[in-house]
Order: C-alpha cells, then structure tokens, then sequence
C-alpha cells in the first residue's frame, strides 16, 4: 500500500505553473504560451481616469443634443 503513495508522474511538470493543466504541459508549450501572454493589466488608478474622461464625454455629447433638439 506505501508503494502507491509514492508513485511518480508520468509527466514532468513545471512547478513554476499555476494552474494544473498548465502544469501537465510539455515544456515547449508552455514557452509558446509565455510568449503569447497578454501583458500585465494597468494599475487601478489609470483604468478609473479613463473611465470618468469616458463617462464625461458621452455625458456632453448627449447633453449636447438634447440641446439642439430642443431649440
């Protein structure tokens, strides 16, 4: 019964993978996968100031028209 607790993978995996099935990967998949990653997301702060100038100019332009339709 010991023997089976320590029983080997048949795969090597890569400890350095978070995620189980990344971990099963051969290693020259998990290098094309790397390299097509999407960058690291922006910090917080830039992504809030983007969406106010966003809400801000939807919110002018459809002030805007109501304007001119109602004059």
């Amino acid at each position: 019964m010991s023997s089976l607790s320590h029983r080997r993978a048949l795969v090597l995996s890569d400890e350095g993978a978070r995620h189980p099935f990344r971990r099963s990967l051969p290693p020259h998949v998990c290098a094309t996968l790397i390299a097509h990653e999407p960058p690291a997301p922006r910090s917080i702060r830039r992504i809030i100031n983007e969406d106010w100038r966003g809400f801000l100019a939807a919110y002018c332009a459809t002030f805007v028209v109501i304007i001119i339709f109602l004059a």
